[in-house]
């Protein structure tokens, strides 16, 4: 679940998180946090912290520079003890951007884990994306809500997708998110969706407010029932 700073962390995993996703600024839809919300949140918390590598709004690297400086974040971050990432580009006519994608792996080094987000919903040809990144080292969730207006539009492709994947290797996985209600949850779990990601629905009080452990604990019991 989506994370913003140690106190969202804490209650978060109060509440029964397995994972966080770490953003800075969702007005923008989630970018990089700073070095020192990480290490914060970092000591906060036992669980896995996947970090957002995202410089701006949208689904573009930007041009060399931008993606040399979002690489030299990747490294400072590694360097600071992160092994878990969020990141995802694409191309002007919504293909995989694989040489933006592969040079901030290539940053992170050998043994960083990393999901592939949401860029995947706005995408021209969402299984040609996963075609061609699927080789790529350490990916091993693809986040999506199956369609770019959320998990009510894009369930039975969550459930398609997700039945693909039944008795085949598991990785990447499916990791349900973006306008996820709980009433989605069985729904996916019987298609064999074992992941699920939430931002807004742990705060009750909107995105000013911070996480409420009580609203994780309901979304974990709906996990585990």
């Amino acid at each position: 679940m989506i994370a913003l700073g140690p106190q969202d962390a804490e209650a978060a995993q109060a509440g029964g998180a397995d994972r966080l996703e770490l953003v800075s600024d969702m007005a923008a839809d989630g970018l990089t946090p700073a070095l020192e919300t990480f290490t914060a949140v970092r000591a906060a918390v036992d669980i896995p912290v996947r970090v957002m590598l995202r410089a701006a709004d949208g689904f573009s690297a930007g041009g060399a520079d931008d993606l040399d400086a979002l690489c030299a974040r990747a490294a400072e971050l590694r360097e600071a003890g992160a092994d878990e990432f969020v990141l995802g580009f694409l191309t002007e006519d919504g293909r995989a951007d694989v040489r933006a994608v592969d040079a901030v792996v290539t940053a992170l080094g050998p043994g960083a884990r990393w999901t592939f987000h949401r860029a995947l919903d706005r995408a021209a040809d969402r299984a040609a994306v996963r075609r061609e990144l699927a080789g790529l080292a350490g990916l091993d969730t693809f986040l999506t809500a199956g369609s770019a207006s959320g998990v009510d539009d894009g369930l039975a492709t969550l459930v398609a997708e997700a039945g693909a994947e039944t008795g085949a290797a598991a990785e990447p996985r499916v990791m349900a998110g973006g306008g996820l209600h709980l009433k989605h949850v069985p729904v996916l779990k019987s298609a064999g969706v074992t992941a699920f990601h939430i931002g807004g629905a742990a705060r009750p009080a909107g995105w000013d407010s911070p996480v409420a452990a009580e609203a994780v604990r309901v979304w974990r019991a709906a996990v585990d029932a």
